[in-house]
């Protein structure tokens, strides 16, 4: 079997279970993520002494049960990263459309404001944004929006200035089809596939940045809980609760080699010659 066909079974299964703990974790959580048990904390994981079965991870400072904090984190992680993906490559794929179809002195400021953001590195214009900003949900996403559009408009150009110049853009110009029809109807789907193996890449990559910015206390804020907070909360514990770091790290890092297999294997799937 190629590699191109070889699945990872694997990654699927770890991204199915984030998008069902982030749909139905409500439901699925053994208690509330703010359910407060003081005669109940900082109990160790349940194969420890002093574990409990009713508290199969263990539970922080305040009783509150980890496994359903975890749960209930993959809820904001998938929210904010599917949220800034979405709305970020529709904004980049406008503006590649433009900048690679039309080009001339607007496709062209439309690359240096490009390049202006890709000179910057995310997390230092993250941080700076969201000090401006101030933290929340809100302006997690919409600082995930400005530090992404920039690698959709980017590709997709690229994209465009190849697939324009094909024998079928040429005869749709020739019947005298609207630019803006050619651009939407004939380039775009072509260059689809290339933008979701960028869609799925993004996801880890949002986990991450999302992560960052709440160990930083620029983030996600109590009540709302995320894998990040839950990593700040348990710093100041490490040496005598190690469960409160250790859980919520492996969850990002599994989350985020899920999605990045993901987006390997479809790059893989889509294009085996590795043109994308």
């Amino acid at each position: 079997m190629s590699a191109a066909r070889q699945i990872p079974y694997f990654s699927f299964a770890i991204a199915l279970a984030l998008l069902i703990a982030a749909v139905f974790g409500s439901v699925i959580t053994p208690y509330a993520k703010d359910e407060v048990d003081t005669a109940s904390s900082l109990l160790p994981p349940f194969w420890l002494s002093g574990g409990s079965w009713a508290h199969p991870l263990g539970t922080d400072q305040l009783g509150r049960d980890l496994l359903s904090r975890l749960i209930s984190g993959a809820r904001i992680s998938l929210m904010t990263g599917g949220a800034a993906i979405f709305v970020a490559g529709t904004i980049g794929v406008v503006m590649g459309l433009i900048a690679g179809y039309r080009g001339g002195l607007i496709g062209a400021a439309i690359m240096r404001l490009v390049d202006a953001f890709l000179a910057l590195p995310f997390i230092l214009l993250a941080l700076a944004l969201i000090s401006a900003l101030g933290s929340g949900v809100f302006n997690i996403i919409l600082v995930m929006i400005l530090t992404n559009w920039p690698r959709y408009a980017r590709l997709v150009r690229s994209e465009v200035l190849s697939i324009k110049e094909r024998d079928f853009v040429t005869l749709a110009r020739i019947a005298d089809v609207r630019p803006w029809k050619i651009a939407f109807v004939h380039i775009l789907p072509n260059a689809m596939s290339s933008i979701a193996v960028l869609a799925v890449l993004d996801i880890g990559r949002a986990i991450i940045l999302e992560a960052s910015l709440s160990f930083l206390g620029l983030g996600i804020q109590p009540p709302d809980v995320s894998w990040g907070l839950m990593l700040a909360d348990g710093k100041t514990l490490m040496s005598f609760a190690w469960w409160l770091m250790a859980f919520p790290g492996i969850t990002i890092v599994l989350a985020v080699m899920s999605f990045n297999g993901i987006g390997d294997w479809l790059k893989l799937r889509l294009d085996p010659r590795g043109q994308l």
